[in-house]
C-alpha cells in the first residue's frame, strides 16, 4: 500500500460564522447539496427525508496558508419538511464531546439508500472533516436502518477514521461478501499491516463477524487498496471462497492480479 504520515490533530480555532457586522439580508443561503427522498425506498409511515446543505467557504483551518475551504456541511434527517433534525443521523464527524475544529463535516463523500441482498434498504452516508495540515481528515461513517413499527430510523453501523494510512470502511455491493461493511486500519506494531474487520448483516442490524490482520503489508508498493487486495483472504476465512476456485476479483484497477498468501497482488 501507499505509505502516508500519519493523522495530526491541528490545535487551531476557527470560527465558522460570518463576519462580524454583516447584514443577515447580505449573507448567502446554504448550498443544497444533496437531498434524498425516503418515503419511497424505505415505505416511511411519515414523510422522512435527508437534507445537506453547505456554507460559504471559510478560512483554512489549521491556519498554515492565507486560503479558503469548503464551508461546514450540515447533515438533516427529518420526520416532516417542517421537522427538528433526528438524532439518529449524528451530524458531526467528530464526538462532540472533543469540542475541537475538526468536529464540522465540509466534505460529504457519500450519501445513498443502499439494499442488503435481503431486500432491506439502508441508508448510507459518509462525512469527512476540513483537511489537517498533512492532508488528511477524520471521515464518520454511518448506516441507519428504518423501524416501521415505531416510524423511526436507527442508527446500525458507525466508525470514525482517518484517511492517510489506507484507511477505509466500504459497504460491499457485490462478490461474496455482498453487504457486508468492511473497514481497515493499520496496525500498531510489526509486522506492520491492517486490522481487516468484516461485519454482516445481523438481527436488522450488523454484528462483527471477522477480525483478522492483513496478509497485506503497509507500504509494501502493491497498487490495489488493502479491501480489494484482501478479497480472498476475507473470503476464505468466512467459508465463502476456497484454492481452486475462481479467484474474488475487485473492479479495476488491475484486471488480472496474482495471489500471493491469500492477498491479490497487483504491481
Amino acid at each position: 500500500m501507499v505509505e502516508h504520515t500519519s493523522w495530526r490533530r491541528v490545535g487551531a480555532v476557527v470560527a465558522l460564522c460570518c463576519s462580524v457586522g454583516l447584514p443577515a439580508s447580505a449573507q448567502s443561503a446554504p448550498t443544497v447539496v444533496k437531498t434524498i427522498d425516503l418515503s419511497k425506498p424505505f415505505a416511511t409511515r411519515s414523510a422522512w427525508s435527508f437534507l445537506a446543505t453547505q456554507g460559504e467557504p471559510v478560512d483554512d483551518p489549521t491556519g498554515l496558508q492565507d486560503d479558503k475551504v469548503p464551508g461546514p456541511i450540515r447533515l438533516c434527517l427529518r420526520k416532516g419538511p417542517s421537522a427538528s433534525c433526528d438524532p439518529s443521523l449524528s451530524a458531526t464527524v467528530a464526538n462532540a464531546a472533543d469540542n475541537d475544529v475538526f468536529l464540522q463535516p465540509h466534505d460529504l463523500a457519500k450519501a445513498v439508500v443502499i439494499r442488503a441482498p435481503s431486500g432491506q434498504p439502508l441508508l448510507l452516508v459518509q462525512a469527512g472533516s476540513a483537511h489537517s495540515g498533512n492532508g488528511d481528515q477524520l471521515v464518520r461513517t454511518q448506516v441507519l436502518a428504518y423501524r416501521s413499527r415505531e416510524d423511526r430510523f436507527e442508527r446500525v453501523y458507525e466508525h470514525l477514521t482517518g484517511r492517510n494510512n489506507n484507511q477505509e470502511v466500504r459497504y460491499m455491493a457485490s462478490g461474496p461478501l455482498a453487504g457486508d461493511i468492511v473497514s481497515v486500519e493499520p496496525t500498531a506494531d510489526a509486522p506492520f499491516g491492517f486490522w481487516v474487520v468484516v461485519n454482516a448483516p445481523a438481527d436488522g442490524g450488523f454484528k462483527q463477524v471477522l477480525r483478522y490482520r492483513s496478509a497485506t503489508r503497509y507500504g509494501d508498493g502493491n497498487r490495489l487498496a488493502v479491501i480489494d487486495s484482501e478479497l480472498p483472504n476475507m473470503a476464505h476465512r468466512l467459508g465463502l471462497w476456497r484454492a481452486g476456485q475462481p479467484l474474488p476479483l475487485p473492479d479495476g484497477p488491475c484486471s488480472k492480479p496474482r495471489l500471493v498468501r491469500l492477498a491479490l497482488w497487483c504491481d
